[in-house]
């Protein structure tokens, strides 16, 4: 186009250039579809799995250990159904009525137990280094899908805001691990250790049953979670200490539980593995899952694009600059419950109840509930 050239021949290449840029776009815009697609189906691919994973189904998860033995009732034992109703803690029907069925109001000493057990489990892990964070509920749909769960399909745990790429969040981990999406941090400053209070909502599909009913299953509930940043080769030791903060607090309650190393068709697409803890539950008659512990190594840092950089030292024989830094990695994220208050609260009422239907409270939490030491039945 810069040399001489006959009117018709520049003519010729002009459209051609229009061609190709037009072209161009469209070849972008196939791109962009193309790129979306491929990332929802890289999103499907779950973690890898630790090579000591028992392999197979729920049933296939292995026990590690057993604290304490369930306690014998010489009366006839309460679901916490019946408690809460003799005690007057519990509107199911109300909040069935007001926002739909595994919605419900807590009443009178269950709202100084809730708030008892959050404050009691952020002073104890405040006590091992976390740092406190209340987080944001609602986060956007991409955050979610980066944690590793599906905001969209058929059977989505998550409640997806319309009209919007927001989504309330199933878990404090989302918010936390996004926390520091698409940043480098420091190695000195690793691990990074928080415990988050939020709220949580879960649409619970495919859930029924009387195993869910009550506290045990429900769309909205407060949880405490621990979340840890840190390097790869420490990942493991730091699931260790998350499993043993989380026994600590369940055998300061006094609770009898079980620890499971989870077999690996229940670990879900993040975690490398998990372990779950389950409280005895005496008038469900059976244990339920109070509690996991999850290793997800770099499944969710790689989605979220968070780094450190390793501090190597550089060769005196070389000088210092941006090119001699030690390459970037991607740190690995840990996250635990502490406390996911609903099912704590069923462990405690069943539990501790009494002969004449009222409940001890347990030690530990009487100085976050004002010196309440027992839930006593209404007068009629």
């Amino acid at each position: 186009m810069k040399g001489k050239l006959e009117p018709s021949e520049r003519q010729k290449l002009i459209e051609e250039g229009k061609n190709l840029k037009e072209g161009l776009v469209s070849l972008e815009e196939n791109l962009l579809k193309l790129t979306d697609q491929l990332q929802q189906e890289a999103q499907c691919i779950p973690n890898t799995t630790h090579p000591d994973v028992p392999i197979g189904g729920e049933d296939c998860s292995i026990i590690r250990k057993m604290v304490g033995s369930p306690r014998e009732f010489s009366f006839p034992v309460k679901d916490h159904l019946e408690l809460g109703k003799q005690l007057d803690i519990f509107d199911f029907d109300a909040a069935a009525e007001v926002s739909g069925s595994k919605f419900y109001y807590l009443k009178n000493a269950a709202v100084t137990l809730e708030l008892g057990l959050i404050n009691w489990t952020l002073s104890e892990v405040m006590k091992r280094g976390f740092t406190p964070l209340i987080t944001p509920e609602i986060v956007r749909s991409t955050v979610v899908e980066k944690c590793g769960f599906q905001p969209r399909g058929e059977n989505t745990q998550v409640y997806s805001i319309e009209g919007s790429d927001q989504c309330l969040i199933g878990t404090a981990e989302i918010p936390v691990g996004g926390i520091h999406m698409d940043s480098i941090l420091s190695e000195s400053s690793l691990p990074v250790k928080y415990v988050a209070y939020s709220h949580c909502f879960r649409t619970e599909a495919g859930a029924a049953g009387a195993a869910t009913r009550g506290l045990y299953r429900v769309h909205q509930f407060s949880k405490v979670e621990m979340f840890i940043f840190c390097r790869p080769e420490e990942s493991e030791s730091y699931h260790e200490e998350l499993i043993r903060i989380e026994e600590d607090l369940f055998s300061s309650l006094g609770l009898h539980f079980k620890t499971l190393d989870m077999a690996s068709a229940d670990l879900g697409a993040p975690a490398y593995r998990k372990f779950d803890v389950e409280a005895w539950m005496p008038g469900l008659g059976r244990y339920g899952e109070i509690s996991s512990a999850s290793n997800c190594t770099d499944y969710q840092s790689r989605r979220l694009g968070i780094r450190y950089r390793p501090q190597e030292p550089v060769p005196s024989t070389l000088k210092k600059g941006k090119g001699n830094l030690a390459p970037t990695q991607f740190v690995h994220t840990l996250n635990a419950t502490a406390c996911a208050v609903p099912r704590m609260i069923v462990c405690l009422l069943e539990n501790y109840q009494q002969e004449d239907g009222s409940v001890i409270i347990p030690e530990p939490l009487r100085p976050f509930m004002g010196g309440l030491d027992l839930i006593s039945p209404t007068s009629a």
